[in-house]
């Protein structure tokens, strides 16, 4: 049995039929967040978890995400029913608009529960039907936007598309990040990624595909991208590469660009380190004992046996570590949802 539960803001209350919570912030909160926000380049925002046991308790699996946005863009928890398309007179020729492009339509689209921001098609995370959930996060790589397939500036799809697309044709968390991948490699991934449409805001994305069988994280780097399967014990993202030698699936031609583009030596002693060949500005943020990943990591193992959906909760409404944030960006979204393998 699976419990979603979604919050719209995180200083508001959320309830389900299993739980209920309430987000208050304080003001040393708020002025460490605004420093750590000062000091970087970038706007940083979102986390995303899943625990299988051993963290979380015995037959319990349980995912996370904190959707952090600019200030004030609205976001609205949304259900798509399903539609099978291929009965329509126009099921050869049906097209997806998307955020800013069109693409073919699935013979069928599973229903879904969607966090979506207001002015775009796509989600910030959501569950469908067949018990899968899907976070994004924002990252930044060496890998300019514009490719041989599209130049820089162009309007591609979002990877918050690339997140209701998943939910919408997959069936499991392996055929979703399949899903995902495919399309990325069709489509390319571009566009302002804000209401105003800011041309310097945009980002490449990651991604947190759960079911209650396993997770894929799926990090991207332009088009090409690598994935990593986990099937027990926590694991978290928050808006960096974080798969570096150790990986199960990857996008053709990986290496050779690496290695074409000097990313990457080729050399025997030196293992293949995705986040360390495709990160813009190296790898320092992500080894990092203060960073956002590195605290998210460490609330994971604080909480061993014991991380069921409220545990869940209290992580997503951390201050000190800056995964609840407000000012410029904030935690506009939350949801969690809990597995019961024994019901």
């Amino acid at each position: 049995m699976m419990h979603t539960m979604q919050n719209e803001s995180c200083s508001n209350s959320s309830s389900s039929n299993n739980s209920s919570s309430n987000n208050n912030s304080s003001n040393n909160s708020n002025i460490t967040n605004n420093n750590m926000r000062a000091k970087l380049k970038k706007p940083l925002g979102c986390d995303t978890f899943v625990a299988y046991p051993p963290t979380a308790p015995d037959k319990t699996v349980v995912f996370g995400k904190n959707s952090d946005r600019p200030q004030g863009e609205g976001q609205s928890i949304r259900r798509y029913p399903a539609v099978n398309y291929s009965l329509t007179k126009e099921k050869n020729n049906v097209l997806q608009q998307c955020t800013y492009i069109q693409i073919p339509q699935a013979p069928r689209t599973h229903a879904v529960l969607l966090s979506q921001p207001n002015w775009m098609w796509g989600a910030e995370m959501g569950a469908n039907e067949h018990g899968v959930v899907i976070g994004n996060e924002a990252v930044w790589t060496n890998v300019p936007d514009g490719d041989e397939s599209a130049p820089a500036g162009a309007k591609l799809l979002l990877g918050m598309d690339l997140v209701r697309l998943g939910l919408e044709r997959g069936t499991s968390s392996e055929h979703a990040m399949q899903t995902i991948v495919d399309l990325l490699e069709t489509h390319g991934q571009a566009g302002p990624c804000a209401e105003d449409g800011d041309p310097s805001f945009t980002y490449h994305n990651s991604f947190l595909i759960a079911d209650a069988k396993e997770t894929w994280i799926l990090e991207t780097a332009g088009r090409h991208w690598c994935a990593e399967r986990i099937t027990h014990g926590g694991r978290n993202i928050s808006n960096g590469l974080t798969i570096r030698t150790k990986f199960d699936k990857c996008s053709k031609g990986l290496h050779d660009h690496a290695l074409r583009h000097k990313l990457w030596g080729g050399d025997k002693e030196e293992s293949f380190d995705f986040a360390k060949s495709f990160s813009s500005g190296g790898i320092g943020e992500l080894e990092s004992s203060d960073s956002r990943q590195s605290c998210g990591n460490a609330l994971l193992k604080e909480n061993e046996h014991t991380l069921d959906h409220k545990v869940m909760q209290n992580i997503l409404r951390n201050h000190e570590a800056g995964i609840c944030m407000h000012g410029g960006f904030e935690t506009t979204a939350s949801m969690v949802t809990e597995w019961n393998l024994e019901k």
